[in-house]
């Protein structure tokens, strides 16, 4: 189905054309003026030079060819030579009508639907997520549901950090507290016991525990990077201790992650890859493009253009050890052997620019994808408390996502709770889903890039540019359709009348631009697009439901039209909060 803009500019193309000018002059544009018109099109002032006619003649010209068009209401040729165009009532109810009857509203697919896989987690195992994971898991839950919408495959990955010293300070911190455990006896050749020898509560106080040890403590760093070297040489017991920690770990990942409806399709971390590292460094020297620098291995990523330095690439460290780089080359080659993908897209901090800079040059340099494929880094910026700087707890701790989340179900469970009657347990899960749409609504309405002040008071608000408002806004609308419907009116068959109002004709136009909307979100990769779609979006319906008595109407046939208007603007409006990661109660 073509986008509204599109079929606008193309009537207006066929005018230009038809009047004797360059139909690429009829190009449309919403109206900055909306006091005036709702489109316009300013094709007679760039034709003014090529045709050395002044503009408002070439307007009027075009103007005139306008007269029998289905499509506009009015088009007016105004000095110095802009045309002003209002849309005709019956096009605007007849498109809508359109995008009800199709899939999708009408969404056109892709020519050639992409394989994506979108890396967004990043979690450390065996430490609990805190807010310096949130962005990640929200912007990238919501750009894999957007490109799925638009048409394309989608593999979420959670690229865990399981691997590596950390692994080695919690081994050798639970042998210094549990030397009887049998996974220590060197000896033991039975079968490691099916059970974790520790909670995630404890495994999750044993972690900072070893690393803050290993700083003040020389000789129990050296023994922990023994217990790493020992697990990744395949060490049994070590090795089950691992498969332990992962278990527990993972388990408790996933709990957190469903608590901010995040999910993802591989559930893989750097120890899957381990085994991969040796023979992608031997192929990179084998083919020249590592050589041997200081002792380490890199590859030179430095291009001709470049206007900055840009470091080699380092693959090894002078005494072999592998990095993050290595890790994060070897998941590339991975990747592309057993998913064949035409994107990656990566979220992390965007202080990593630099850093993917060189893995993605790496990658192409070394032929680890095939030239065609799309490396994406999306890097966001910080979550700032009030006081401008990264959000801390009240002691001036990084604080855990769980505490965050349980904070704002509290203060959404007390505004919900305040002069309203409603049962304690739907009142409980009711301000579970607001506050989910709080945090993600907060975060995703601001370009991923940015920094952005984490306001707990503003986002759990009713009003302004926030979640709960979205989310009322579609409570409003499905109390509506229930009165309606108590009272013997029908929601099916239903179709858009046309406009009967300003309010009205505004609100139908908002619906006529989702299409527009989601292509830019997608190609842009940018979920804050639809965040500021459903908000303008809501404001409209919720102008033209103060200015409009729905319920009380009496003309059948023009109630039914508005039961339409109403049944688009909820299904657009949960749509898009579905693409934004987040839900609408049936009350509130």
């Amino acid at each position: 189905m073509k986008k509204f803009l599109d079929l606008i500019s193309e009537e207006m193309k066929n005018a230009f054309e038809a009047a004797g000018y360059d139909r690429e002059l009829g190009k449309v544009t919403l109206s900055n003026r909306p006091d005036l018109c709702e489109y316009q099109c300013n094709g007679a002032m760039a034709g003014a030079k090529l045709y050395k006619k002044a503009p408002i003649m070439i307007a009027k010209d075009v103007a005139e060819r306008c007269q029998e068009s289905k499509i506009f209401q009015t088009v007016e040729a105004v000095n110095p030579g802009f045309l002003n165009l209002k849309l005709g009532n019956d096009f605007v109810a007849d498109y809508l009508n359109r995008m009800v009857s199709e899939p999708k509203f009408g969404l056109d697919g892709p020519d050639k639907p992409c394989k994506i896989i979108v890396d967004y987690g990043g979690p450390n195992v065996a430490k609990p997520l805190h807010v310096g994971h949130l962005r990640s898991a929200i912007i990238g839950e919501s750009i894999k549901r957007i490109a799925r919408y638009a048409g394309h495959e989608v593999i979420g990955d959670i690229h865990m950090g399981d691997w590596g010293l950390q692994m080695g300070l919690i081994i050798t911190e639970l042998k210094e507290r549990k030397p009887e455990l049998v996974y220590f006896d060197e000896c033991y050749e039975g079968a490691y016991p099916a059970q974790a020898p520790f909670t995630i509560t404890e495994l999750e106080e044993i972690y900072p525990a070893a690393s803050a040890k290993s700083k003040e403590d020389a000789a129990y760093k050296e023994r922990a990077m023994d217990a790493t070297l020992k697990l990744q040489s395949g060490e049994r017991g070590y090795r089950a201790l691992w498969k332990h920690i992962m278990e527990v770990s993972v388990n408790d990942l996933k709990k957190n992650y469903h608590n901010l409806n995040v999910d993802f399709d591989l559930w893989k971390g750097e120890s899957d890859v381990q085994d991969l590292i040796p023979g992608m460094v031997e192929y990179m020297k084998k083919e020249g493009y590592a050589y041997f620098s200081d002792g380490a291995l890199v590859v030179d990523v430095k291009e001709d253009t470049d206007t900055r330095e840009i470091p080699p690439c380092m693959i090894l460290k002078s005494d072999g050890a592998s990095l993050y780089n290595t890790t994060d080359l070897a998941t590339i080659m991975d990747r592309m052997e057993k998913y064949h993908p035409d994107k990656l897209i990566y979220l992390t901090d965007k202080r990593q620019e630099l850093y993917f800079e060189q893995v993605f040059r790496c990658a192409r340099k070394t032929k680890l994808v095939s030239p065609e494929t799309e490396l994406l880094h999306i890097g966001f910026g910080t979550m700032n408390g009030k006081d401008g700087k990264p959000f801390k707890t009240r002691e001036g701790g990084v604080m855990r996502l769980e505490l965050l989340i349980k904070e704002i179900n509290e203060e959404m469970y007390r505004k919900i709770t305040d002069n309203r009657e409603m049962d304690g347990q739907e009142a409980g899960e009711t301000a579970q889903v607001v506050a989910l749409s709080a945090i993600k609504y907060g975060d995703l309405s601001n370009q991923a890039s940015k920094d952005y002040i984490f306001d707990i008071d503003k986002f759990t608000s009713f009003e302004g540019d926030t979640g709960p408002y979205i989310l009322y806004t579609i409570v409003r609308i499905k109390s509506i359709l229930a009165k309606i419907k108590e009272q013997g009116g029908c929601l099916e068959g239903v179709s858009l009348k046309e406009a009967k109002s300003g309010a009205e004709k505004a609100l139908m136009l908002n619906l006529a631009g989702f299409h527009a909307m989601m292509e830019a979100a997608y190609l842009e990769t940018a979920p804050h697009k639809v965040c500021a779609y459903i908000y303008e979006l809501a404001n409209a319906f919720n102008r033209f439901y103060h200015e409009t008595k729905i319920i009380a109407e009496e003309d059948e046939e023009k109630k039914s039209g508005w039961v339409a208007l109403l049944l688009l603007t909820r299904n657009i409006l949960e749509t898009c909060t579905n693409l934004l990661g987040f839900s609408a109660p049936e009350r509130m």
